[in-house]
């Protein structure tokens, strides 16, 4: 029953990860042109929230196509590894871009939080 309950709130989160991370892209879009040090260190934790996520999708649209990885493939745990660096790089900004109101702040935090919990539960299930 927690396994089942677990699981809904992973695939939850995973669906509404590029929700979340479109609707950054666009409140940036729309944000005031005023830039601060703290609005630059969550649009640079958003943008490798993004690059993770663009690298989560290469990677299954390219199993899609291939095949799948093996068990343990090298390039897979590499990419498992860029993709949790580059998450944990975001994550770090975005806490400290947090500090002061800016329209990324929670979606920076947020996304690069669900990229890392993706990456760790893709790790977790090699």
């Amino acid at each position: 029953m927690v396994q089942t309950i677990l699981a809904l709130f992973a695939t939850g989160v995973f669906l509404a990860l590029p929700v979340v991370m479109i609707w950054g892209w666009v409140r940036w879009g729309k944000r005031d042109k005023s830039m601060t040090s703290f609005l630059v260190l969550s649009l640079t934790g958003f943008v490798f929230a993004t690059a993770s996520e663009l690298l989560a999708i290469s990677m299954v649209t390219y199993a899609h196509i291939s095949g799948g990885f093996a068990f343990y493939d090298p390039t897979l745990m590499r990419i498992y590894a860029l993709g949790t660096l580059l998450s944990l790089a975001g994550l770090i900004l975005a806490i400290i871009g947090i500090w002061k109101p800016s329209s990324l702040r929670w979606h920076a935090l947020g996304c690069t939080v669900g990229t890392l919990l993706y990456w760790l539960v893709q790790a977790a299930g090699e």
